[in-house]
């Protein structure tokens, strides 16, 4: 049975009673797993509330962090700063210098790219290459198509065609979630599947945007954060009693 995945619900954090509402609705929608950004400062508290809320609703949560860095230099420090509090790490890269490093990195995880200024998605050819190299993926939010109208869903769904297709030649694997920031805007995966079908993403391929693709990249982040990791490729499957 397939599993889906919803790797970038932005719940609000000070609101405890609409943040249980759309973690529900997550699993209601018929989503296992959710990622749910945190602030860099995060408190211990703040995640065993999302844990708690999560594990009441029967669905499973992942943290994540959303980087903006202005420079390559502020994300690599960032990196090194943050990588291993977070499961996931997300990149909004606004500028093609921050776009180049964080596709190149193998600690970011999710590149993101402005949706209203289209000038600033920097996902070409070389950028694809060098993400396909790094197991960098692309994200594409759908709560943007729900929200914009007119000439502007249109030109970003013109860029998000040319984006898909340049991921699928340069095998970059594609992530597909709901950037959603209330429940109104919150869809089912059948429907966003359906949805990225209007940017010449397959049906099928759609489905594994939302599955394995983001399951795949949660699963090995978490074995990497494990105590018992050492290098990929290489984990501790014993210790000796009193180690």
């Amino acid at each position: 049975m397939r599993r889906f995945a919803d790797l970038h619900l932005r719940v609000p954090l000070n609101d405890l009673l609409q943040m249980e509402k759309m973690v529900r609705k997550a699993s209601e929608l018929g989503y296992s797993l959710v990622a749910i950004p945190l602030s860099p400062h995060a408190t211990r508290e703040q995640v065993i509330q999302l844990q708690r809320l999560c594990r009441e609703a029967k669905i499973d949560l992942a943290t994540r962090v959303n980087l903006s860095p202005r420079t390559s230099s502020e994300l690599l420090h960032n990196l090194r700063r943050l990588r291993r509090k977070f499961e996931l790490v997300s990149v909004i890269c606004s500028t093609k210098d921050v776009a180049r490093q964080a596709a190149k990195d193998r600690r970011v995880d999710l590149l993101r790219f402005s949706v209203t200024n289209l000038r600033k998605r920097f996902f070409d050819a070389a950028e694809a290459e060098l993400a396909s190299q790094a197991f960098s993926s692309l994200e594409i939010e759908m709560a943007p198509l729900l929200q914009l109208a007119g000439a502007s869903r249109i030109r970003l769904l013109s860029r998000l065609q040319r984006e898909v297709a340049t991921a699928e030649k340069f095998r970059v694997p594609i992530t597909i979630s709901s950037g959603a920031t209330g429940e109104y805007l919150m869809r089912g995966p059948h429907d966003y599947a359906a949805l990225a079908t209007l940017f010449d993403l397959p049906l099928s391929a759609a489905l594994k945007a939302l599955s394995e693709n983001p399951y795949a990249m949660v699963e090995r982040n978490r074995k990497k954060l494990s105590p018992d990791y050492v290098a990929p490729g290489i984990h501790v499957v014993g210790r000796k009693a009193g180690a």
